[in-house]
């Protein structure tokens, strides 16, 4: 069995194998395109499959690469960059090496990719963890920014986890003679566990939803306590508005006007109102 591990999807060696063993210039052109979505697609004489290996950045931002396979039967050959080609997604497939049989390789690297979604997941998982603290500890813009870049992260994971449930559909229906009957519960499994992973991303965009609910809900009782104090502040003194109002008015015979203790009567009318309305909002508990 050959294996032909292309670490460069540019490279000129795709071209010689392709004329070597009559590939698609469609699936060539495919497997040159790191946008394209995954997808299988049998012919004749061989099995042509589009994966995404999923990684996290620093900054939580995913990162899908592609993994292009052509499966025949007596050849494989991959398609990657070289960060692909170093991860765990097919270092047991090197470990098995040439001796098995291609159908063989490809499920060991179509299964270490699929749980490869786990870790990640996992990983991502602990960052909204933190979210959901910073939401209750320190609520802010920068926060709801997090959660929609969150949730179109999960997005983008999810969209590429739901074409790699198609691929294994079509795989255990159509790959044929390509891939050995005994193989076709371990392709079961990896349907499994896509859902799994699926079910998680689900998760996680459900928390994300919670969470920005929670901001919601932070950012309304504080605009709400914000406002029962300015209500308080206000109706406290309304009294002495509503004295120094009728003290300003140009008008004869108001009570106090021309005394010489006059600012002092007032001063102290304005005290007494003033307790006079706290002890009511104290007795009706509003305080």
């Amino acid at each position: 069995m050959s294996w032909y591990a292309i670490t460069d999807p540019k490279d000129p060696k795709l071209d010689e194998l392709a004329g070597m063993f009559n590939f698609h210039p469609l699936h060539v052109e495919d497997a040159r395109n790191p946008d394209e979505r995954p997808k299988a697609e049998r012919t004749d004489d061989y099995l042509f499959v589009i994966l995404k290996a999923l990684s996290f950045t620093g900054d939580n931002e995913a990162h899908l690469s592609s993994l292009s396979m052509f499966v025949g039967i007596d050849f494989l050959i991959t398609v990657c960059n070289d960060e692909v080609a170093s991860s765990l997604a097919l270092a047991r497939a090197h470990r098995a090496g040439t001796d098995q049989k291609p159908g063989t390789l490809f499920y060991f690297i179509f299964d270490d990719l699929v749980d490869s979604y786990f870790n990640a997941i996992d990983k991502f998982s602990d960052h909204v963890d933190e979210l959901q603290d910073r939401v209750l500890d320190a609520p802010g813009p920068a926060v709801v920014q997090e959660i929609f870049d969150h949730k179109r992260v999960l997005s983008e994971v999810r969209r590429s986890l739901v074409n790699i449930r198609d691929v294994c559909i079509y795989v255990q229906r159509e790959a044929g003679s390509l891939i050995d009957e005994g193989l076709h519960p371990y392709f079961r499994d990896i349907y499994d566990h896509i859902i799994r992973n699926l079910d998680s991303v689900e998760m996680e965009r459900d928390l994300l939803t919670s969470t920005l609910d929670v901001y919601l809900s932070s950012v309304a009782n504080r605009t709400n306590e914000v406002m029962k104090v300015l209500t308080v502040v206000s109706t406290v003194a309304l009294p002495c508005l509503v004295i120094s109002s009728i003290y300003g008015m140009n008008v004869k015979g108001i009570p106090f006007l021309d005394s010489p203790y006059g600012m002092l009567y007032v001063a102290l009318m304005m005290a007494a109102t003033t307790a006079i309305l706290l002890i009511i909002l104290k007795k009706f508990r509003w305080l």
